[in-house]
């Protein structure tokens, strides 16, 4: 009975010391990779999110410059290197902010943006972990760039994430709203700085660490 006991202890004590640690991936584009910023392996909006969640959580940039989620854009986050990171990686959470790109005139087409969308979130429920998922809506834009364009955003992009989102029951971080009014935070209009960065962090890591 001697033995027995310390043995229970022991259980107890390495049962602690092996907490489940959930895994992240940020889907998006370059906003989520980090563009613009001096030291984006540092301070882009998923390391932050990293070291905000702390130890419990670990989160994977898979963000991609100049990315649609449309399939037929200049540039599919589908062929994406980092799109097949995401499989690899098998995540517990994935967060998907993907749409400013979208928002080109060459690239819009409301019918593909929604029917790819919906095939995006059933490509990621096929990975053997059940991710949660998590939709952003588009930060704002502060000015036209390289086509990219608010009006677009507003009327077309958001509301079809919005409706997506309901008809899958998956949670929604409104970074539209959550951005608004901090343009001395996206020098270029489009991308966010050190501290744009880290706002957005911080309203992503509150809505994972309320769901979570």
């Amino acid at each position: 009975m001697k033995k027995i006991i310390p043995l229970f202890l022991t259980i107890l004590l390495l049962s602690g010391c092996s907490e489940k640690i959930l895994k992240v991936a940020c889907v998006g584009d370059s906003i989520t990779e980090g563009a613009g910023l001096a030291k984006q392996s540092e301070t882009s909006y998923p390391v932050m999110l990293d070291s905000i969640l702390g130890r419990k959580y670990d989160v994977l940039n898979c963000g991609r410059s100049a990315t649609t989620l449309q399939k037929k854009g200049d540039f599919p986050y589908w062929i994406s290197k980092e799109f097949s990171n995401i499989f690899v990686f098998k995540p517990n959470i994935v967060v998907v902010k993907l749409g400013t790109n979208d928002t080109k005139p060459q690239n819009w087409n409301s019918a593909n943006f929604e029917q790819d969308y919906q095939s995006l979130l059933d490509t990621l429920n096929t990975i053997s972990t059940s991710p949660r998922i998590y939709l952003c809506l588009p930060v704002p834009v502060y000015k036209t760039e390289w086509g990219i364009n608010d009006s677009t955003l507003i009327n077309e992009v958001i509301p079809i994430i919005k409706k997506i989102a309901n008809q899958n029951k998956l949670p929604l971080i409104d970074l539209y709203t959550g951005m608004s009014n901090q343009k001395s935070n996206f020098p270029d209009n489009i991308h966010p700085n050190e501290t744009g960065a880290k706002n957005m962090a911080m309203q992503i890591a509150k809505k994972i660490s309320t769901n979570e």
